[in-house]
């Protein structure tokens, strides 16, 4: 089996959106406490094989399900003949080892399991994770074919990626990681919905019954504008709460987004949306890791 394929079913274009939530957390930390890259290593590479994880799910369980066999655009494995059924369970539950293993190593480089209360709850949370990468479309339960993909992005993206990450770098809590969980959880959801607006059509003949095909593309769109405006208003939030408005400068990317939001409203070819994906996730990387420049490494 070729390794441009596995390559190509990973989608290498949505791991800067899952290092945002990392990079945010670790920034708002550096605030307080200088930052162990050892353990920030750690927490990237757990997220890279969730979100790898992740994608090979979402590929096998369309797949299984017959759910790509009318996509009009080929980035699925199986869908087009490229990675067995087989291989690509068999890659889901070596990336699940190793996504555990990685997730075990990061919580003993923290705690040490002396601390077992914490040691535990954040095992407990890793397999939560892991469940939820492969339950978006694996299963008859799938989350992601009865509306729920948008409160699971929120919650893994947003708070549990961006304050997960603060609490292990810091071993606390701070206000400003409502903000920033707010930012890059609105974000992540922003995308997963100008990606189910391009799939509405095939998804509606699917039953595969998204936020989008449950209230419509008219309404998707609204809902996709106030996304957006809540993150922006979330970032303005976090220089508010540390009283630095130098973190205002992060905003700049987000200009590029008047543009992506303005074709999201008019557009009538919703495949073209495919393009307008990686805007949004790029802006999301270089905001939030601006935030991490300015508290440590300009303050």
């Amino acid at each position: 089996m070729k390794i441009k394929y596995w390559i190509k079913a990973a989608r290498l274009r949505t791991l800067p959106l899952a290092f945002s939530c990392i990079i945010m957390g670790a920034g708002l930390s550096m605030k307080i406490k200088k930052i162990d890259w050892s353990i920030f290593t750690l927490c990237i590479i757990t997220t890279l094989l969730l979100q790898i994880l992740s994608n090979f799910a979402n590929d096998y369980g369309d797949g299984i399900k017959g759910t790509d066999e009318n996509r009009k655009y080929g980035d699925r494995m199986i869908q087009q003949g490229l990675i067995s059924k087989k291989s690509m369970f068999n890659g889901i539950i070596i990336c699940s080892i190793a996504c555990f293993l990685s997730g075990c190593l990061l919580i003993y480089n923290v705690f040490y399991f002396s601390q077992y209360i914490y040691s535990i709850s954040f095992i407990i949370l890793g397999i939560i994770a892991i469940a939820a990468a492969i339950k978006y479309t694996v299963g008859k339960s799938a989350y992601g074919y009865q509306g729920f993909g948008d409160i699971f992005v929120f919650l893994f993206f947003g708070i549990i990626g961006v304050m997960g990450t603060f609490y292990l770098l810091t071993n606390n809590w701070c206000w400003t990681t409502i903000p920033g969980s707010l930012f890059t959880g609105l974000m992540s959801v922003g995308v997963l919905n100008m990606n189910n607006m391009r799939d509405f059509d095939n998804d509606s003949k699917s039953n595969k019954n998204t936020i989008v095909v449950k209230i419509g593309i008219k309404k998707a769109k609204i809902y996709q504008f106030f996304l957006i405006l809540i993150s922006i208003i979330s970032y303005c939030t976090i220089a508010l709460l540390l009283n630095d408005f130098l973190i205002l400068l992060g905003l700049i990317p987000c200009l590029f987004l008047i543009g992506n939001i303005k074709k999201v409203l008019t557009i009538s070819n919703l495949i073209d949306l495919d393009t307008e994906l990686k805007k949004i996730a790029l802006v999301c990387f270089v905001s939030s890791t601006w935030i991490m420049i300015v508290n440590g490494y300009i303050n």
